[in-house]
């Protein structure tokens, strides 16, 4: 069977916005996990609970909040409009918002377990050694760390890829150009081109099992190492 340009962009295009969403999120997540791993401060616990709060708050509901912040007439929105006549919304970057925010708890939380589960007392031998902690943490805790950290970006990647909910509200569903792989997949569904959805739907099963299998092969080797 041929797939059509339609098909073919929303898998290009989620291909696109997952791995520059993992990315984002390895950038970012992983300074924000070691803080909340290493670090005792005011607040910690309510930026650890807003970093959270995408997992608990239904898909949609995250993205109408994104869409309040980053929207035209948003906090955020309405800057970048002004200053750089830019906007989020209604385009493929709405769509790397949307995963993004959707995906970093995931890292945060998987990575943040595994800093966490690190020996302290080699963190402590590598001090007592004259490590500085930038080195000590290049060195000693991220090696230890490396397979759960992988695991959990893998996780946020497949997150990011299977996102519907709030890249409907912030991306729209726009034919060749906003609409992802999850989003055809719906709108095959609703066209009745069941064909079709049905071989995206097992493309998807195929990667979804790829990827917990391959997190199981890296939480395994972590527990062993």
């Amino acid at each position: 069977m041929e797939l059509s340009p339609e098909v073919i962009f929303s898998i290009k295009l989620s291909l696109k916005v997952s791995l520059l969403s993992t990315l984002l999120v390895f950038l970012l997540g992983l300074p924000l996990a070691s803080l909340l791993s290493f670090k005792d401060f005011k607040f910690k616990n309510l930026l650890d609970a807003v970093i959270t709060l995408p997992l608990v708050f239904p898909p949609v509901v995250t993205g109408y909040i994104l869409l309040l912040i980053f929207g035209k007439k948003g906090i955020i929105g309405s800057i970048l409009l002004k200053l750089f006549n830019f906007s989020v919304v209604f385009t493929w970057r709405g769509a790397l918002l949307a995963s993004f925010v959707a995906s970093l708890p995931i890292f945060v939380k998987g990575a943040k377990a595994s800093l966490e589960g690190v020996n302290r007392e080699l963190i402590e031998v590598s001090y007592t050694l004259g490590k500085g902690k930038l080195e000590t943490f290049f060195k000693v805790i991220l090696p230890l760390a490396k397979n759960g950290i992988v695991a959990s970006l893998i996780l946020s990647f497949a997150r990011a890829m299977g996102e519907f909910g709030a890249t409907l509200m912030v991306a729209g569903n726009m034919p060749m150009r906003t609409t992802t792989l999850p989003l055809e997949i719906y709108n095959l569904v609703s066209m009745g081109e069941m064909e079709k959805a049905n071989l995206l739907t097992l493309f998807t099963a195929i990667f979804s099992v790829g990827v917990i299998y391959t997190v199981n092969k890296l939480s395994v080797g972590n527990k062993s190492g």
